[in-house]
């Protein structure tokens, strides 16, 4: 699916309408001007119905050729008739007033070939021999066929039509002689009897400048449309159609309703490029703003894909493999997806109730994704130059969501599961957050889906099950308890702390946390988990997702990118298991936990799991805080619910904040109850102790794992350590208790 910014309409409505009767409309035109003036009101003030409409499928047919496109000499033609596919909603707008066609607007219908009828030396066309199509056309022809649009140009060009490359803007043919005709019963608009001219630029590709406008064929378009915009002209006033609001949440409120579909794109090195189809919808009761670029005030998309596999059960980790940068939502469509019922707004705004289906080849379209660096994930603010490629130069994987073979191939990773996942973030939502106090809509916007997985090195997807709307992947995350965890209501999003405890197995556990940012602004900087006294560790490791090379125009500094060095972990204190990137004072370009993403740390440990208090530090700003887990031996039971630290609202432009450490003991909400399979032995609770600690070896880029392992993750960082020496007791420290903060709305 392809679609182009949306170009208002220029010229006053009463221009356009009160056109004569011997001025044709646009040029060329199926339609006498006799019946095209028929709408128009003689007075000036005409009254009607006005449909800006676009494409939904359709058809397209070129005839070449193939001897005048190659430079034959030949006086004999020898006929391609190349077919194509119109991609879904294709942003190709006409203007409809009374049912009469009164003209196209800026836009490109996307072409998918189908399929090509050659006619072999000798055969009429009915005897056509099906050739591959790199052996027959030009070779810039050949290499741009999946790619290419039929765009309709601006008024002041000299061809109204022209078949481009879609994604470099090169110029085939020119169109001309073609006629629009439009039936209204049908809502179907045909192009027919258009002649294919060589374009200067194609004939100096060709090296034969002098055949420049040579006529090499004919095209011809049929599509069926449907309208986004609907509006009624009054005696010259134009008044909208829009229905009643149908939505159900108070304000604004996109959600993901449904991920259709899932596809490889490319490839480079190790990695694969997939794209997500997402479809949003809009269940709030007031429409959502979906201003394009540069306009700041529309949606931006992350896709992301998770694996759940591991130990006896294929479910003993759930790790993110991939991430894709951000999709830049523009025109909106009018459809009803997920049965609110749409009050037919669309363009501008995604109306009350109404869904925007966005293809996985438009998701993965890299021109239109831009930058997760440059917005700031709850207020939904960014800038007008977010998507800027100026000076990149793009492989097959760049900007998608990024995945190495080894994650994905089914041979490696026998059992596993996968989940895709999308979020919408909008600042609309922030903004009448802010001015409406209570209908707060800016963290129901992921949801996931489950989807299987064939191949080994090229890949294929199957939806499996339904979209789980208003929910991110982690919670797919089987036998784990995940919490949500909000630092500073109000003022920053939201993340989630998941955990799971297997075991044992030969008198051995393994521990496995899984901390999720949905829309945290902050970040995530380090993680702490107690370990009871006695207790031996093993197999310390930890995982990530790839991240995307540095790129111009990226907003990370340094120019590389975001950094995937491992977490460092250190095990010198023998009450505590702590990771750690660097902070945000060392590095802006750390690798921290920032919205969108999953990191993984885990263990094996000999001692049963007990309730307990990990303590997370943040990255940009905001104090450590505790959040309940489970963890190894007589560790410290939980403490009180903390109160969130408070910080100022957070912007874009994030300020430093002092390194976090594992020395903070706020306390966490109440302690879940574990869902692993059972209760879990709680040994009896014994004093913390002070030790004299035995170091423990380096981390180092090994991943290890415990049952059944997956493939050797991206980033993963492994450290063994001894064990620890019997402790002296010493007191318990006392919780320090705070209020319970208020709910989130």
């Amino acid at each position: 699916m392809l679609k182009k910014t949306l170009i208002v309409l220029t010229l006053p409505l009463l221009s356009l309408l009160a056109i004569g009767v011997a001025t044709p409309l646009w040029g060329v035109s199926a339609q006498p001007a006799s019946q095209t003036a028929r709408s128009a009101v003689a007075t000036g003030a005409p009254t009607g119905t006005l449909q800006k409409m676009i494409v939904e499928n359709g058809s397209v047919t070129m005839d070449l050729d193939l001897n005048g496109l190659n430079g034959s000499s030949s006086l004999v033609a020898r006929p391609i008739t190349l077919q194509f596919l119109i991609g879904a909603n294709s942003f190709f707008p006409i203007l409809v007033f009374n049912d009469l066609l009164r003209g196209p607007e800026p836009g490109s219908i996307a072409l998918i070939p189908v399929e090509a009828a050659v006619s072999a030396a000798g055969n009429s066309v009915s005897q056509a021999t099906r050739l591959p199509l790199q052996n027959l056309l030009p070779v810039a022809l050949g290499a741009s066929l999946k790619q290419l649009v039929v765009e309709k140009l601006p008024s002041d060009q000299r061809y109204d039509l022209a078949v481009r490359d879609g994604n470099t803007g090169f110029t085939f043919f020119n169109i001309e002689g073609h006629q629009y005709d439009y039936d209204a019963s049908a809502q179907s608009l045909s192009i027919t009897n258009g002649r294919l001219l060589i374009s200067k630029e194609f004939a100096n590709a060709l090296g034969r400048p002098s055949d420049a406008g040579a006529i090499v064929g004919k095209i011809s378009v049929g599509a069926a449309m449907q309208p986004i915009e609907v509006d009624q002209l009054v005696n010259g006033e134009m008044r909208s159609m829009a229905m009643p609001a149908v939505g159900t949440q108070p304000g604004p409120d996109v959600i993901v309703g449904d991920l259709p579909d899932m596809e490889q794109f490319g490839s480079f090195g190790t990695q694969v490029g997939l794209g997500i189809a997402t479809t949003s919808c809009n269940n709030g009761q007031v429409d959502l703003d979906w201003f394009a670029l540069p306009q700041t005030d529309h949606p931006v998309i992350p896709q992301n894909l998770y694996r759940m596999s591991g130990g006896a059960s294929n479910n003993e980790r759930f790790e993110q493999i991939g991430q894709s940068w951000l999709k830049h939502a523009f025109t909106a469509l009018t459809q009803n997806a997920c049965g609110f019922g749409c009050n037919n707004v669309g363009g501008d705004h995604l109306g009350s109730g109404c869904s925007d289906p966005y293809g996985a080849g438009l998701n993965a379209g890299q021109q239109g994704i831009g930058s997760r660096a440059w917005v700031n994930p709850f207020t939904g603010e960014f800038p007008s130059t977010a998507n800027n490629h100026s000076g990149h130069s793009h492989d097959g994987v760049s900007h998608r969501v990024r995945v190495e073979v080894s994650d994905l191939n089914t041979t490696l990773n026998a059992g596993a599961t996968y989940f895709a996942e999308a979020q919408y973030v909008t600042p609309h939502e922030y903004a009448w957050c802010q001015s409406h106090p209570g209908e707060c809509n800016m963290y129901n916007n992921a949801s996931y889906r489950l989807f299987t997985v064939s191949g080994t090195t090229s890949f294929t997807f199957s939806t499996a099950g339904s979209t789980q709307r208003m929910q991110p992947a982690i919670k797919a995350w089987t036998g784990a308890t995940v919490n949500q965890i909000e630092p500073d209501h109000g003022n920053d999003g939201i993340w989630f702390m998941g955990y799971k405890v297997t075991g044992p197995t030969a008198g051995v556990w393994h521990y496995e946390y899984a901390l999720y940012n949905e829309n945290l602004d902050r970040g995530i900087q380090s993680f702490s988990v107690p370990v009871g006294p006695g207790v031996n560790v093993t197999n310390i490791s930890f995982h990530a997702p790839p991240q995307e090379p540095g790129w111009a125009n990226d907003n990370i500094p340094g120019g590389q990118g975001y950094s995937s060095t491992p977490w460092d972990v250190d095990t010198t204190d023998p009450d505590f298991i702590t990771w750690n990137t660097q902070t945000f004072a060392q590095n802006q370009s750390a690798n921290a936990i920032r919205w969108g993403t999953l990191y993984n740390f885990r263990f094996d440990a000999d001692q049963a799991p007990s309730p307990t208090t990990a303590t997370v530090g943040y990255f940009k700003t905001g104090s450590p805080m505790g959040v309940s887990i489970q963890a190894p031996g007589g560790v410290p039971t939980p403490s009180p619910t903390p109160t969130p630290s408070i910080t100022p609202p957070p912007t874009p432009s994030p300020t430093p904040t002092a390194t976090a450490t594992a020395t903070a003991t706020v306390p966490p909400s109440p302690s879940p109850t574990p869902s692993d399979g059972g209760p879990s032995p709680t040994p009896t609770q014994t004093p913390t102790a002070t030790v004299t600690p035995t170091p423990t070896p380096t981390a180092t880029a090994t991943a290890t794992s415990t049952t059944t392992p997956p493939p050797t993750p991206t980033a993963t960082a492994t450290a063994t350590s001894t064990p620890r020496p019997s402790p002296t007791p010493r007191p318990a420290p006392v919780p320090r208790e705070r209020p319970t903060p208020h709910p989130r709305p």
